[in-house]
């Protein structure tokens, strides 16, 4: 399959797809939810409960940073991880303006 065309898309699609293309996979999923429910974690704290290697961890952890709805912070030697709720708060807002939209069509059976 090819690259997708973004600039035939608008600005709010593009973001929105790659905010859940990030979203989209069960081990980001989980390591959000495990740092919304603490106040901070490393990334070995990741590894003991999501159990994959520290390696796979550091990837998703890159990837949640890249869309920033995460932050870290240095502490010594580790790394810390916390929401950013600022961030947090606008995927929030994206992704419900989405599912919020009027739906014109009544059914589609054939």
């Amino acid at each position: 399959m090819g690259t997708t065309k973004t600039q035939v898309f608008t600005d709010k699609q593009n973001e929105l797809a790659n905010i859940l293309k990030v979203l989209g996979h069960p081990a980001r999923l989980a390591i959000l939810e495990q740092i919304a429910n603490q106040d901070e974690c490393i990334c070995n704290d990741f590894v003991l409960k999501i159990d994959l290697a520290q390696a796979t961890i550091s990837q998703h952890l890159k990837e949640l940073k890249k869309i920033e709805i995460i932050q870290g912070t240095i502490s010594g030697k580790k790394m810390s991880y916390c929401i950013n709720q600022k961030k947090w708060n606008e995927v929030q807002t994206i992704i419900n303006q989405f599912f919020k939209q009027d739906i014109k069509t009544k059914s589609c059976s054939n």
